[in-house]
C-alpha cells in the first residue's frame, strides 16, 4: 500500500511517503497504551479546552487544509472549505458539550442505595478513514473519543497521506499529546495486527464493504467493539407537488457534490410519472451547465474523481447499466485530458434487473427512475441492501415527512439530503453499517457505561 499524494486532476504523483515498519506498529502501540493512563486522566475541561484550540487552528488553516484536500483526491475549493469548516463545527462542540455528555447521572429505582452510572474511556482505539471526506470523517471519529480520554491510533486513506499527517500536526500543537493520537501509514495486514492487539479496545472504519467485512471479522475474532460506516444507495423521492425546475436543480447538484462519491449521496431518484420527463430535462440541463474543471478555480463545480481507477470503475458502471438497457442521456465518458476526469452522467430506464438498481455508483452518475403511486416509490426505495440515508421532497412537509418515516434508513430527511452536523447522529442500517457517530451518539460507542453502586 504506497502512501502518496497522486495528484487526480494531473495523474503526476506530488510526494511518496514512508510506510510504518513492524517494529513501529509495535511502538505506536505501546505510546498509546501509556498515554492512555495520562490522557483519561487529564481533567475534563482540560481536554474540552485542547478541542476547542484544534478548531481554531483549523478556522486558521483553512484555506491551506482545502487546497491539500484539491491536491488529493480533486474536491473543488468551495466544498473543500466547507468540509474543513465542517470538522471544525466538530471539533467545537464537543468541546461545548462534552464536559456535560460526562456527568454522571445518577438513578433513582426505589430503594435505599445509591446508583451512579458513570461513563469511562476504554482505552486505545484504531480508525480506519477513508478519502473522500479526509477532514469530516477523521473528526467525527477522533473528537468524540479524545473528549471521552481515549487514545487513538489513525489510518489514513493512502491518497491522503498530506492530509494525515497536518491532522496529526493540528491536534499536536493544540495540546493532544504526541501519544495520544498517533498517525500510522500502515498495511492492510498491520491494521489486522492491530485490531488483534490485547491493548487495543475498539475500531472504527469508514469506507467499503469489504474492508468493514475484514475489520469486523477480526474485531469479533477479539471480542472488541467495532463501528462500521459503509456503502450507500441512497434514495431520493419527489412528490407531485414540488416546483419541478427548482428540485431537479436541488438534487442534481446534491448527487453531483464531491464528484458523486459520497457514502449518503442520493444515487437512486424517484419522481412521479406524470413529471418524470420535465424533472429528468432539468437534471440533465443541471449537470450539463456544471462547470468541470481544476479544484482551485472557485467557479469549478465538479473536479476530477478521486484516482484514475475510481473513474474508471465508475464508466464501466454506466457502460455496462446501457448494456444492460438503461438509457444515457448526457456523460459518463472519460474525458481527454491527463488525470482522473468524467463527465458527469444521467441514467434513466433502469430496472430490477439491472446491476446498476443493486449496486452503489461511486461517481458522477444520477440514475432517476418513475413512480405511479407512493407506496410504490417507498417500495423501489426500500428494495436495497443498503440503508445508509434517504430523503423525501415537497411542499406539504407533514406528508413528506410520514412519507420519510417509512424509509427504512439510518436517517431520513425532508427537503434537505445527507445533511450533517456535529449534534445529529450519523450512521446507517443493513449493509451500510452499524453504530453511530456524532452527537450524544457518537460520544458513548466507544464508552464504558459503568455502574457505581454503594448499598447503606
Amino acid at each position: 500500500m504506497a502512501y502518496r499524494t497522486e495528484n487526480p486532476a494531473t495523474g503526476v504523483v506530488e510526494k511518496e511517503y514512508t510506510s510504518a515498519t513492524d517494529a513501529d506498529v509495535t511502538r505506536a502501540i505501546e505510546r498509546a497504551d501509556a498515554a492512555f493512563g495520562t490522557w483519561r486522566t487529564t481533567d475534563a475541561s482540560e481536554r474540552a479546552s485542547v478541542l476547542a484550540k484544534v478548531a481554531d487552528i483549523y478556522d486558521e488553516r483553512a484555506d491551506e487544509l482545502a487546497r491539500v484536500i484539491g491536491a488529493e483526491m480533486g474536491k473543488p475549493l468551495a466544498q473543500a472549505q466547507g468540509e474543513v469548516a465542517l470538522a471544525s463545527s466538530i471539533f467545537r462542540w464537543y468541546s461545548e458539550h462534552g464536559e456535560e455528555l460526562l456527568v454522571e447521572e445518577q438513578l433513582n429505582i426505589g430503594d435505599d442505595a445509591k446508583s451512579l452510572v458513570v461513563t469511562d474511556p476504554i482505552g486505545v482505539l484504531m480508525g480506519v478513514m477513508p478519502w473522500n471526506f479526509p477532514h469530516y470523517q477523521v473528526a467525527r471519529f477522533v473528537a468524540p473519543n479524545l473528549m471521552l480520554g481515549n487514545t487513538i491510533l489513525l489510518k489514513h486513506a493512502s491518497i491522503c497521506a498530506r492530509t494525515a499527517e497536518l491532522i496529526e500536526e493540528i491536534l499536536h500543537a493544540a495540546g493532544v499529546p504526541q501519544d495520544a493520537y498517533i498517525n500510522l501509514f500502515v498495511s492492510n495486514e498491520q491494521i489486522t495486527s492491530i485490531i488483534e492487539d490485547p491493548r487495543v479496545r475498539g475500531v472504527s472504519l469508514t469506507g467499503s464493504e469489504g474492508a468493514g467485512k475484514a475489520v469486523a471479522e477480526t474485531a469479533s475474532q477479539n471480542l472488541k467493539k467495532s463501528v462500521l460506516e459503509l456503502g450507500g444507495s441512497d434514495a431520493l423521492i419527489v412528490l407531485d407537488d414540488v416546483d419541478v425546475a427548482e428540485t431537479a436543480k436541488a438534487v442534481a447538484t446534491a448527487r453531483m457534490s464531491n464528484a458523486g462519491q459520497a457514502c449518503n449521496s442520493p444515487k437512486r431518484i424517484f419522481v412521479p410519472s406524470t413529471m418524470f420527463d420535465d424533472f429528468v430535462n432539468g437534471v440533465v440541463a443541471t449537470v450539463e451547465g456544471m462547470k468541470v474543471g481544476n479544484p482551485d478555480d472557485e467557479g469549478t463545480d465538479m473536479g476530477p474523481l478521486s484516482s484514475v481507477e475510481a473513474r474508471d470503475d465508475a464508466i464501466a458502471q454506466v457502460e455496462r447499466a446501457v448494456e444492460q438497457g438503461a438509457t444515457l442521456r448526457t456523460g459518463g465518458t472519460a474525458l481527454e485530458q491527463d488525470g482522473a476526469w468524467m463527465a458527469p452522467a444521467v441514467l434513466t430506464g433502469v430496472t430490477r434487473e439491472m446491476d446498476a438498481f443493486k449496486e452503489e455508483i461511486f461517481g458522477p452518475v444520477a440514475v432517476v427512475y418513475s413512480y405511479d403511486s407512493i407506496d410504490e416509490a417507498v417500495e423501489l426505495a426500500n428494495d436495497s441492501s443498503f440503508g445508509l440515508s434517504g430523503s423525501v421532497w415537497g411542499k406539504d412537509t407533514d406528508k413528506a415527512e410520514q412519507i420519510a418515516r417509512r424509509l427504512e434508513v439510518g436517517m431520513a430527511y425532508v427537503n434537505e439530503h445527507g445533511t450533517t452536523k456535529a449534534g445529529l447522529p450519523f450512521g446507517g442500517v443493513r449493509r451500510s453499517g452499524y453504530g453511530r457517530e456524532l452527537g450524544r451518539w457518537g460520544f458513548g460507542e466507544f464508552a464504558n457505561t459503568k455502574l457505581v453502586r454503594v448499598a447503606k
